[in-house]
């Protein structure tokens, strides 16, 4: 099992207070030191306001944080947990995508997902559609994005998207095309779609013990549509209360996490502390459950 960490951008509060600048620097900072622990991956949340309340506070904006990101550092795949669909026209996320895998050197992975933050949706303009809406505004999204990444041109016309010969190039650095991650726990629709266009499956908040079952779950949505089950990744992002404390107990957790066969563990271990060293106890805890770390 990989593990990645999400990098603070202020959305859970985690720049309460700061100056604009020095949360910048720290957040560069903190990209800098998870590539130089070991750690697989890092990740940014793609949100507007901080959450759980709507605070006049820091939350950087997800592409151009991750851009920043992927000049800092060298070797760490980079994406989002994850983009909100709603937000941005698909062949847009599609153009946005394949620059920042050139700019990362072939490290992007597009996380989307149909998004849920009500009252950020209302906040910015976006309305806020019913979940049917959201999920088939989503598969449109996904033919249009997985059309634009792999051939480099795109026609699709669907219900909630629509592109004529847009044109897609440079498609990214990685072949045939750089990694899509559908985000959420709809076992129904979202594990649906995720079966037919993605190369991850992110699940979140899901307790080790139950994620078995889940798993057995997205298998059979993989054998629906005759896919191999062992082609299709499953992820987690953990419920930050999980590894708030390092110890035995986080230890523990990980090494449960890691027993059931997940790709990808992806955590936040500096939500409560964005500093460094939080972060290094971190890794210090994967080490001792056993994981691996790239350092």
């Amino acid at each position: 099992m990989q593990v990645g960490v999400m990098i603070p951008q202020g959305w859970k509060y985690e720049y309460n207070g700061w100056d604009a600048a020095a949360a910048w620097a720290r957040t560069m900072e903190l990209a800098r030191d998870a590539e130089a622990l070991g750690f697989e991956s890092e990740w940014v949340f793609d949100h507007f306001h901080t959450v759980p309340a709507p605070l006049d506070e820091i939350t950087f904006e997800s592409f151009t944080t991750l851009t920043a990101i992927a000049g800092v550092t060298k070797r760490v795949r980079l994406g989002h947990m994850v983009v909100c669909n709603g937000f941005r026209n698909p062949a847009l996320v599609a153009k946005l995508a394949s620059t920042l895998d050139v700019a990362s050197g072939g490290r992007f992975e597009l996380g989307i997902g149909a998004g849920w933050k009500e009252e950020e949706w209302l906040a910015y303009g976006y309305g806020f559609p019913s979940t049917h809406d959201r999920l088939a505004a989503l598969r449109d999204s996904l033919e249009v994005i997985t059309r634009m990444l792999a051939p480099g041109r795109a026609t699709f016309d669907g219900s909630f998207a629509h592109v004529a010969g847009a044109v897609n190039v440079p498609k990214g650095i990685q072949q045939p095309r750089l990694p899509i991650i559908v985000g959420g726990n709809g076992h129904d629709v979202t594990w649906r779609l995720a079966a037919r266009f993605a190369d991850e499956l992110n699940v979140v908040f899901v307790s080790p013990e139950e994620l078995p079952a889940e798993m057995e779950i997205i298998r059979s949505r993989c054998e629906e549509i005759g896919r191999d089950p062992s082609t299709l990744k499953v992820s987690l992002y953990c419920r930050d209360e999980d590894v708030e404390k390092a110890g035995q107990a986080r230890v523990d957790f990980l090494g449960r996490c890691a027993a059931v066969g997940l790709s990808r563990l992806v955590a936040f271990p500096t939500r409560y502390g964005p500093d460094v060293e939080t972060q290094a106890r971190f890794a210090e805890d994967c080490r001792s459950a056993g994981i691996k770390l790239t350092a």
